[in-house]
């Protein structure tokens, strides 16, 4: 397996600060090692056992700390099971899976069979956006429903537009270390100041070899084979993923769509507020 951390002196810097999310949270938690047949796959479960299950799944570059910090009254209502995803810089294996095939959704499918549950609700942002939706173009049996907050493979933005905006500061940060670039790629991505994922992504961007593989997006055909309740939060400032685009291509190939919120004055990555409104629309399904 080609290791994805350059050294393990940056490793354990960039897990330093996963532990320190993960203290700060000021959960009762419990870690699972998962096995499955792309690779050991770490899942942190919170909450009452007797409640219904949801799986929550972070975006690119992120952790399992960060899904479960973005919506913390979930643990209330759910038992809540939050997945390192694979080849993403945390605990999880580091196998790099395909985005064209049916490797995400084989291997969500796997987590979810090792843990017993069914009837399960997932929830996810950007990255796992796209593993849901692959998830259940593999096998949508056990799934109840599922919420797509600014998710990957419905529509891509302007591929210039986030090269200039997004991915020249990454690099020129990468190159330099010189936070003003990393300020700069925050700036056109997240909705409001996030002081830590500065300190995050700072590490992650010098430490861990990221995917640049191109996002595809779902097929027509495989959109409306999908029977499982689809809730979809979409920001209208999203330079990734824009907001309008994607309510317009959902609404025609999705037929399970339940719902749709536009968020006006969102970027890529929402608000404590918008966030919040997340929440409220998974507890009171």
């Amino acid at each position: 397996m080609k290791r994805l951390f350059k050294t393990e002196v940056g490793k354990k810097e960039v897990l330093s600060l996963y532990d320190q999310k993960l203290n700060e949270l000021n959960i009762e938690f419990e870690c699972l090692d998962i096995d499955t047949s792309f690779g050991r796959t770490n899942v942190i479960t919170t909450g009452v056992s007797t409640n219904p299950p949801i799986i929550l799944i972070h975006g690119s570059n992120g952790c399992a700390p960060i899904a479960l910090d973005t919506y913390p009254a979930l643990r209330k209502n759910f038992k809540v099971y939050a997945v390192d995803v694979l080849a993403q810089p945390n605990r999880s294996a580091e196998t790099r899976m395909s985005m064209k095939d049916d490797s995400y959704g084989r291997w969500m499918n796997e987590i979810i069979t090792a843990l017993k549950i069914n009837n399960v609700t997932l929830a996810g942002f950007s990255l796992g956006g796209l593993i849901i939706l692959k998830t259940l173009e593999f096998n949508e049996s056990k799934i109840k429903e599922v919420y797509l907050a600014a998710p990957a493979y419905i529509v891509n933005g302007n591929p210039l537009k986030t090269l200039f905006k997004i991915f020249i500061p990454m690099k020129r940060f990468m190159k330099t270390e010189k936070e003003k670039y990393v300020e700069k790629f925050l700036a056109e991505l997240f909705t409001e100041r996030d002081e830590f994922a500065i300190k995050y992504l700072s590490k992650v961007f010098v430490h861990f070899k990221m995917d640049f593989t191109p996002v595809p997006v779902i097929s027509e055909v495989a959109a409306k084979s999908i029977k499982t309740p689809i809730t979809l939060f979409a920001a209208q400032n999203d330079t990734i993923f824009p907001g309008v685009k994607m309510i317009k291509r959902a609404r025609k190939i999705f037929p399970s769509l339940k719902s749709v919120l536009m968020f006006e004055n969102s970027k890529h990555v929402q608000n404590k507020a918008q966030n919040e409104l997340i929440e409220s629309a998974i507890l009171e399904q």
